[in-house]
């Protein structure tokens, strides 16, 4: 399996050669490169994290490529069908397999209001949360660990990566972030990956890591 690392929260993961596209938003770039779409991932409803022209780009990749996300991605996202899944589903788009994990994103502040969010497990290998600090209930190989936004403070970060003993992990959600301040997230999410026996791996968009 290959996961490539795109900016800010998106990712694209390669296997048996067919592609799953993850949180294509606002901050990422053209996607290209994907030629056998298999699915998308929407974790949660947050323009950072899709956008039209993305949807309809992938769309004309593969019409048939399910688009999968919780309740409120399906009731905030017009003129595209959303399969909807929720914590503890599991789904088989293509040669993947994904499971579900989690209800919420995590509270940026008491004045905005909270919204769906899942984390997926994709091949019982790579875990990502979305915008939570949701853990999973099997073991993780490879995390996207978030490391930058406003509703992320590095000390729970650093928890969240050293409850998840991942063996592999490597940074996500970073387009807020100066260099400066990726900088300093990537050692501080080292050190957890590190402290569980892990090895961190501070991808840069357009990075792999084969799994």
């Amino acid at each position: 399996m290959r996961i490539i690392k795109r900016e800010h929260a998106c990712l694209i993961v390669e296997d048996n050669g067919e592609q799953l596209v993850i949180d294509p938003g606002s901050f990422t770039a053209p996607l290209e490169g994907i030629d056998s779409l298999a699915g998308v991932v929407l974790t949660h409803e947050h323009p950072d994290h899709w956008t039209k022209e993305h949807l309809e780009s992938l769309r004309s990749i593969n019409p048939n490529a399910p688009i999968f996300g919780p309740a409120g991605v399906a009731a905030a996202i017009k003129g595209f069908d959303i399969t909807v899944v929720a914590d503890g589903d599991e789904v088989t788009p293509g040669s993947f397999s994904l499971s579900f994990h989690g209800k919420e994103h995590i509270v940026i502040h008491r004045s905005i209001p909270v919204i769906d969010n899942v984390g997926v497990f994709i091949n019982d290998t790579l875990y990502y949360g979305g915008d939570s600090y949701t853990v999973p209930p099997k073991p993780v190989t490879v995390l996207a660990a978030p490391a930058g936004g406003p509703w992320l403070k590095i000390g729970e970060a650093m928890d969240f990566v050293a409850e998840v003993a991942p063996k592999h992990a490597f940074p996500t959600h970073q387009a807020p972030l100066s260099p400066i301040g990726q900088n300093m997230a990537n050692q501080r999410l080292q050190a957890m990956t590190e402290q569980g026996g892990g090895t961190y791996h501070a991808l840069e968009p357009g990075d792999t890591l084969e799994v």
